[in-house]
């Protein structure tokens, strides 16, 4: 005999459809893994769901049903039908959010907020960006009954902020497993005309907390110039040099490539350098570490949380200090080696399977 359900945890299923970002990933890697680890929780009274738009693809979950909106909704905005239709159609569940945001008008809500940069870092997003941000995380940090988020740094900063009490924020790592799941395509080498350990790799990114400007100036410096920065990502050179950037002639531009690509880039590259002023939790460098790529980041944000002693630190105000850190990994083989060694073991403690974990356990004891 079937047993009924006695509750249902909904998770908003809002970023499946949308264009890849880092939140975007790791909602799906997390709604994976508690796919693969609520495997007979059904007859324990319990039913697992993901909500979603009706032209949204969505993996064939095996313990996790799929549940699409009804016809009348089509086509209306992603903020209405999060706001709007997903708390009316979901009244009677547990919703989990994923990505920043939740329905107000529910409050029987997990949310996942990543980190607090549009506060830190205000001159990286737009007026109505922050200000839609902020007036979100106002209400869910008071409404919704636990807060989720990826560091413990960020957890600091939420309650620094006035987001949400401690005692009311719960700390979920990512994994970074999933890439050594991923076949390399080394395409990009050939096309980007690069030689294996003598290329940078970094995000292609203009945000000011991101902290690009270092690395062009650092790789404008003469003892950089048979090395090439690669940036990987949206942002073109004409975007830099358009807020005022000197692009030297050494660092190529990828674009946006496919995970299969990024994956061929890291297990040849140099080493990944990520020079972020904060950072909520730092994907990018742990992904490299379990390819076997050296690290040389910022010890700010929850870098040095993620990266510990796996990494080379620079100070992200020295283009001097990143050269110099950069070209030890590079040519130092007792330093490269060293780097590699400790950087597989301090991947090794992030998996999503001990992340989905947690959040199974957080999210059962919060929706009783």
């Amino acid at each position: 005999m079937k047993t009924i359900a006695s509750k249902t945890i909904a998770f908003n299923g809002k970023f499946f459809g949308s264009a890849p970002t880092g939140v975007l990933r790791v909602a799906e890697q997390l709604v994976a893994a508690t796919d693969a680890l609520i495997a007979g929780q059904a007859a324990n009274g319990v039913d697992y769901a993901v909500v979603v738009r009706d032209s949204a693809k969505v993996p064939p979950y095996r313990n996790i049903s799929c549940v699409r909106e009804d016809p009348w909704v089509r086509g209306i905005h992603r903020t209405a039908w999060e706001q709007l239709y997903l708390p009316l159609a979901r009244r009677k569940d547990f919703i989990l959010n994923l990505c920043n945001l939740g329905p107000l008008f529910h409050r029987d809500c997990a949310t996942m907020i990543h980190d607090a940069q549009v506060y830190s870092a205000p001159e990286s997003y737009s007026l109505p960006f922050r200000l839609r941000y902020k007036f979100l995380f106002f209400f869910i940090g008071k409404r919704h009954k636990v807060i989720l988020t990826v560091s413990e740094f960020s957890k600091q900063e939420l309650v620094r902020y006035g987001i949400a009490s401690a005692d009311k924020i719960v700390v979920v790592h990512n994994g970074c497993d999933h890439v050594l799941q991923i076949r390399p395509d080394e395409g990009q080498l050939a096309v980007l005309n690069l030689k294996p350990r003598r290329y940078v790799l970094a995000l292609a990114n203009t945000q000011k907390h991101k902290n690009i400007g270092v690395l062009l100036k650092a790789f404008a410096n003469a003892e950089m110039s048979d090395v090439e920065l690669v940036l990987f990502g949206g942002a073109t050179r004409a975007d830099f040099e358009n807020i005022g950037h000197v692009v030297p002639q050494n660092v190529r531009f990828a674009g946006r490539i496919t995970d299969p690509e990024l994956v061929g880039l890291m297990v040849n590259a140099g080493a990944l350098a990520f020079p972020s002023l904060t950072e909520g939790f730092g994907l990018p460098p742990l992904e490299a570490m379990a390819l076997g790529c050296p690290v040389v980041a910022a010890p700010y944000g929850a870098l040095p949380e993620v990266c510990g002693k796996a990494a080379l630190y620079a100070d992200p105000f020295s283009p001097e200090a990143w050269s110099l850190n950069i070209l030890s990994a590079l040519n130092d083989e007792t330093v490269r080696q060293a780097l590699i060694a400790e950087g597989r073991r301090q991947a090794g403690n992030f998996t999503w399977k001990q992340a989905a974990r947690h959040l199974f356990e957080t999210v059962n004891a919060v929706s009783r």
